[in-house]
């Protein structure tokens, strides 16, 4: 009797602690950074008003004799094509949906999770100079409006609301301040930006700056909120020092690396073009609105990202290197 009377009291106190343990983690998420985001939608601390982030002097490494100081506008459009999926096929090549939100797209016109190399290279393309690289990043959404197109319910997971298309899209290429280039290897897989930063205790990923057009000196990590008449900007800066060896990484980051603040590649790797996107939306003052993610980061701006294969063919890149080098400012 005894015995029981011991298993009793333990099997209480178990539960007892169980349910002051669920209590206390209900109460840390509910004061926690993100509190009110029970729905998963961005909250208040998300937004800034653009005009209470601080002004940042451009401070690009000063170029040496060395350098490649050119760059190169490829125009593709800014997806009039509507070209929509959940797939990602840099980081879950093979797997429809595996993305659990939706990307948008310019460039290669067929890429989905299961597009190879052979189906990228015999695609359409929405570039202007027959470039068949494919360039993506997740939406941006009107919540306060339900969508009703094809891919604004599809993704499930929260993401949901009418899809705010790209006013302007701008896919550019840079060289180093300090070196001269060397081509990108065709079918280079490369990424930018943390799509988990909400819950990955760092923000050494957090690549992705927010801003607006009418305020270039002023970037930030939060949704801004920009006077009428401006635009919502996305700026999306890839890395450019390539190992020489893989054209995919083993974490999609390990072949691909960032330069250091001076410009200068990490060891064992090499400079090739420097991918710049730069996206712009028409978005009424005042107006939240939420990027698409996985369900747990809570539509988080810092989650902002982007992927990119290049699928130029040699003479395309070679044009590029070319550009760069010689410090001309090219367009295709």
């Amino acid at each position: 009797m005894g015995n029981e009377h011991r298993l009793l009291t333990l099997a209480l106190c178990l539960v007892l602690g169980g349910v002051l343990i669920a209590a206390v983690l209900g109460a840390w998420r509910a004061v926690g950074p993100h509190a009110g985001a029970a729905d998963g939608r961005p909250v208040a601390s998300d937004y800034v008003d653009i005009r209470e982030v601080p002004r940042v002097p451009a401070a690009a490494p000063a170029s040496g004799s060395e350098g490649s100081t050119g760059s190169m506008v490829v125009d593709c459009g800014r997806n009039e094509e509507r070209h929509y999926n959940e797939d990602n096929l840099v980081v879950s090549p093979g797997l429809p949906g595996g993305a659990h939100h939706t990307h948008a797209y310019v460039g290669n016109l067929s890429t989905d999770a299961l597009s190879t190399e052979a189906s990228l290279d015999a695609a359409a393309t929405s570039c202007a100079g027959g470039d068949r690289s494919t360039y993506y990043w997740p939406v941006l959404r009107r919540p306060d409006r339900p969508g009703t197109r094809p891919h604004e319910d599809s993704a499930g997971h929260g993401n949901v609301g009418e899809i705010v298309p790209e006013a302007s899209v701008r896919v550019e290429f840079r060289g180093n301040p300090v070196s001269k280039v060397v081509p990108m290897p065709r079918f280079l897989r490369g990424m930018t930006g943390d799509a988990v930063a909400y819950t990955a205790g760092s923000e050494a990923d957090v690549r992705a700056r927010w801003g607006c057009s009418g305020s270039p000196d002023r970037a930030t990590t939060r949704y801004p909120r920009c006077p009428a008449g401006e635009r919502v900007t996305r700026t999306l800066v890839f890395p450019s020092c390539w190992n020489g060896l893989d054209t995919v990484g083993v974490t999609h980051r390990s072949h691909l690396l960032f330069t250091a603040a001076n410009g200068v590649c990490p060891k064992d790797t090499f400079p090739v073009p420097e991918l710049r996107v730069w996206l712009a939306y028409d978005i009424p003052p005042g107006l939240n609105v939420a990027l698409d993610s996985f369900p747990e980061q809570r539509h988080s701006p810092k989650t902002d990202h982007a992927m990119f294969v290049n699928a130029m063919t040699d003479r395309q890149m070679a044009s590029v290197v070319d550009c760069l080098n010689k410090g001309r400012a090219c367009r295709t």
